[in-house]
């Protein structure tokens, strides 16, 4: 049987101005399950600024999200997106569709916290925003909480997406996500932060960096000061780090760490990586590790959440489970 949601009726003046341009040919204050699905594309895509930048969220080609679109203007009668040349942006009607999808989904999701709540059973979507590559580490904290949470409980959907760090607080901040692992301990206004795990990071370089067959002990502080230096997150730090930091000369950025070893492979820049990941192209000798006296950097992994009404009850019990598996 299909399940429907009753939503408000339109007023008289949007009615009369929206039957201007499109007569309605399916919808009439029902929303079915093919409405939430196609809702939920059209969210992605406005999220998304656009087709093609929401085809990997999605896991659909740009002429399947065009279908969709195209059905969900047909069944409420609305103009929703301009594309095309010059580029997509919403019209104002789907500028006002978006703002009540968006408080139809918060308004479902707080149903089933409280049918969570009742039944003491847990369901509904769980979205974990993680960094990229972080599955290099193996065997983590992060890992046998996902093993559990999902054991314990199957009726919720586990959304699981990578990102930069700077990305994954964003999708916390905004409600995005339901959670992240990010590598930013820095206190954000109403968030919370558990600390996860550590990881260790090495300085670099590729097999065809003037610095690759000198002799360890010719690498001084001084020769690295001439060298070009990929940036550094702040929150990665050490004692010898806070000293050599100044004196460096930084000349690239990579958001993630296959985007790092990139720049360091092509030579022309050093730059740290972490010990799991370097490790294959050590062994293959595509990178050598610089060990200037022991020279290493210390960063965190940490949970962070942002509390609300719709996915408090998911939150707190991962955060449970997290805590425990550290």
């Amino acid at each position: 049987m299909t399940r429907q949601y009753t939503s408000a009726p339109a007023t008289a003046t949007s009615g009369r101005r929206n039957m201007g341009h499109r007569k309605s040919t399916g919808f009439h204050g029902q929303i079915a399950e093919v409405d939430l699905r196609l809702l939920r594309v059209f969210r992605t895509v406005a999220e998304h600024g656009g087709f093609a930048a929401a085809e990997v969220a999605l896991g659909k080609s740009k002429s399947s999200i065009s279908i969709d679109i195209s059905a969900l203007e047909n069944r409420l009668g609305l103009r929703l997106c301009m594309r095309g040349r010059g580029g997509f942006a919403l019209t104002t009607e789907g500028q006002m569709v978006m703002e009540a999808t968006n408080a139809l989904f918060s308004d479902i999701a707080r149903f089933q916290q409280r049918i969570n709540e009742a039944s003491g059973m847990l369901s509904g979507r769980f979205c974990l925003y993680v960094p990229d590559n972080i599955q290099i580490h193996g065997e983590t904290a992060l890992v046998r909480a996902i093993g559990t949470f999902t054991a314990n409980h199957p009726a919720v959907f586990m959304d699981i997406r990578s990102a930069s760090s700077r990305e994954v607080e964003f999708a916390v901040l905004n409600g995005q996500a339901s959670a992240g692992i990010t590598l930013s301990s820095r206190h954000l206004p109403g968030m919370q932060t558990t600390p996860l795990f550590r990881e260790e990071l090495h300085l670099f370089c590729g097999m065809r960096h003037p610095l690759f067959n000198m002799p360890e002990d010719e690498i001084t502080p001084e020769l690295l000061s001439h060298q070009r230096m990929i940036e550094v997150a702040e929150a990665a730090t050490s004692p010898m780090w806070e000293g050599l930091r100044p004196r460096l000369s930084f000349a690239a950025a990579a958001e993630n760490v296959d985007s790092r070893a990139l720049l360091i492979l092509s030579g022309s820049y050093i730059g740290f990586l972490p010990d799991p990941f370097a490790h294959p192209l050590l062994r293959k000798g595509m990178l050598r590790r610089i060990e200037l006296g022991g020279l290493q950097l210390m960063t965190g992994f940490h949970f962070l959440a942002r509390p609300s009404a719709e996915t408090g009850l998911l939150v707190d019990t991962f955060r449970t489970i997290l805590e425990d598996a550290c």
